[in-house]
């Protein structure tokens, strides 16, 4: 693996820190005959808003519209700027670290509520409870508090003392918490050891089967990998007869993490490579010291496994040495860093460069792409409907809550047939079905999966495209029907003035031409009519509406 002077993050959390490459973007951004006369009308405009404006404008506000406008014209959602005030809460984003007590909340009835104690969290440790009731922290009543104000009364400095007072059925406690750094746990297994906080990572003893589920790569989740297989492999008492890696709603991180789980498994070759406008391409190479060649591997993806996500997976894909099982990933193959300001306005999160798989191929999408992310192995693909993932997602947050007690019903955790009917999941059932086969006969077949083809997984996108399509549409009638509605009221003059509305309503078009003509009268081409929407689509058309012109006048 060679060393960079960056430390790239890729994914919907994020990016990463300066180095030697600032000179080079820096330098980039220098090259013109005039940098400054970019700004002069920026300037311009901002100094008459000021002198002039009927009103006192928000300086702060217009500065951020002026950078947002301008990087909205990038078209690119992950280059974005933090202003100071929120680089705090964009840190815990980017780390999964934060001061507090450790604990997932919400709001239920008006309430401050306890989800969950963390595994091992100064709130676990101090005794609170799932379903606990927050009435009030430090005294101050939580009634009526929003999520984010009841946050910043429970996160602090580490070491200092936070008091919440819970109803807990027909009692009300006053508990007392130290507060200290917070790491979310990112590694976990299937089910927790009745409820106490530890995760079970071997799902069927018997074939040695062991699963992690990984839910964004922060800092040392690589080693924290490592250590589920070694616990697992205690658990049998011996080597493993396979390992599913579930990547599904796992939306990236630090690349290095991802990097280095995926040398975990490759001996030798490229893990993934960067290119970008202003940086040379460079590449992660596998090492052979410490790799699993012996391990079998199934990896679950779905449309929300993103960059990270797609790095690893795509990159035990393309060596062969995992079977990828479940949906077409996300597609986010890009790669940010953050740039702080020299104003100390805040930071950048800017794309610099993008990822590319050991194939060489770009695992980015854009508009025009028609592959992109990472596939399910021929044959492994296997969409769940919405209820069943809705299903699943049940299932798996009653997992995630630590009971603090062992009054809830236990499953048997040595029948593998009853965990996996507990976890209501078909892409798990099938994940485990098809280890389960490939630890008797030594070879992976999609077993228990319905036949399909690689041209299922792009029919799959073409329906959800489709989809999408169909419900803009039905909303868009929707308007229509209810803009109709409202021009009953509004006198016909008004109504015909409007240069949006192109012809009568009750005009029926179809089996019709449209004409285009270029500035010389010229015909471009002639279109024929196939239904009544043309109007809808010439609304956001770079078209307008002729002026009538009398009948005696020239044409």
């Amino acid at each position: 693996m060679n060393n960079k002077t960056t430390l790239p993050l890729i994914g919907i959390l994020g990016v990463a820190v300066v180095g030697s490459t600032l000179a080079v973007a820096t330098n980039a951004m220098r090259v013109g005959t005039d940098e400054y006369s970019f700004f002069d009308p920026i300037i311009d405009v901002s100094t008459l808003v000021n002198a002039l404006y009927v009103e006192d404008p928000d300086a702060e506000a217009l500065q951020r519209g002026a950078i947002e406008g301008m990087l909205e014209e990038l078209n690119d959602p992950y280059t974005t700027f933090v202003p100071r005030r929120d680089t705090q809460d964009f840190s815990k984003d980017l780390t999964g670290e934060y001061v507090g007590i450790g604990a997932e909340v919400q709001i239920r009835d008006g309430w401050l509520t306890i989800s969950s104690p963390l595994d091992g969290s100064p709130a676990w440790r101090a005794g609170v409870m799932a379903e606990d009731r927050v009435v009030a922290i430090d005294g101050e009543s939580t009634e009526g508090l929003t999520i984010d104000e009841s946050i910043d009364l429970l996160t602090g400095q580490p070491k200092t003392k936070v008091t919440i007072t819970v109803e807990r059925g027909t009692e009300t406690l006053d508990i007392e918490i130290i507060r200290d750094h917070i790491k979310v746990q990112a590694v976990k297994g299937f089910m927790r050891v009745d409820g106490d906080g530890e995760w079970m990572h071997v799902i069927d003893g018997s074939a040695g089967i062991a699963y992690i589920r990984l839910t964004q790569f922060t800092p040392g989740c690589a080693q924290e990998v490592k250590d589920a297989i070694a616990h697992a492999r205690d658990e049998v008492g011996g080597e493993l007869g396979g390992l599913i890696l579930d990547l599904r709603f796992n939306p990236g991180g630090l690349l290095d993490e991802a990097v280095e789980i995926a040398d975990l498994f490759i001996d030798e070759g490229t893990i993934v490579s960067t290119k970008g406008r202003v940086f040379e391409e460079s590449s992660d190479e596998a090492t052979r010291e410490g790799t699993i060649t012996d391990l079998p591997l199934v990896v679950m993806v779905n449309g929300q496994s993103a960059s990270a996500s797609e790095v690893l997976s795509g990159a035990l894909s393309d060596h062969g040495r995992a079977v990828i099982l479940g949906t077409r990933s996300f597609g986010k193959g890009s790669v940010q860093t953050v740039r702080p300001l020299e104003s100390g306005a805040g930071v950048l999160k800017i794309t610099e460069q993008y990822y590319y798989l050991p194939s060489g191929r770009l695992l980015h999408r854009r508009d025009d792409s028609t592959v992109w992310g990472v596939d399910p192995s021929p044959g492994y693909f296997l969409p769940l409907t919405t209820d069943e993932t809705l299903e699943m997602l049940r299932a798996r947050r009653e997992q995630e809550i630590i009971a603090h007690n062992d009054e809830s019903e236990q499953v048997d955790l040595s029948d593998t047939q009853a965990v996996l009917e507990a976890l209501s999941d078909p892409q798990l059932q099938a994940a485990v079905t098809v280890m389960q086969h490939r630890a008797t006969t030594g070879e992976f077949e999609p077993v228990g999966i319905d036949a399909n083809e690689p041209d299922d997984v792009a029919l799959a996108e073409l329906n959800t495209l489709r989809s999408q399509e169909e419900r803009l549409l039905r909303e868009l009638a929707r308007i229509d029907k209810r803009m109709r509605a409202a021009e009953q009221s509004v006198p016909d003059e008004i109504v015909t003035n409007n240069p949006r509305d192109f012809w009568d309503d009750e005009t029926d078009l179809e089996g019709g031409e449209l004409i285009v003509r270029d500035k010389d009268g010229n015909i471009v081409t002639t279109l024929t009519i196939t239904g009544n929407g043309l109007e809808n689509w010439l609304v956001d058309a770079d078209v307008e509406k002729k002026p009538e012109q009398s009948e005696d006048s020239d044409s």
